[in-house]
């Protein structure tokens, strides 16, 4: 019998976005450094950090959640 839950397909899709959100803050962050707002740049990518940092526990969730029973 498939799976009927919709959430692990919901938190893929969000999943999704936030790295397409993360590709595109860093394009505008390197953008912003290259007209000379160096800490600017330097902000947005602290924040990316944390970003990246929690993306590894996003990714051990969804493997637990896609796993098949």
């Amino acid at each position: 019998m498939p799976n009927s839950d919709p959430l692990p397909s919901l938190v893929v899709k969000i999943n999704k976005n936030h790295l397409a959100f993360e590709a595109a803050i860093m394009e505008l962050s390197n953008w912003v450094e290259h007209r000379g707002s160096a800490d600017v740049a330097d902000n947005v990518r602290g924040a990316l950090w944390t970003i990246d940092r929690n993306q590894e526990f996003i990714k051990m969730t969804l493997a637990v959640l896609m796993a098949p029973e």
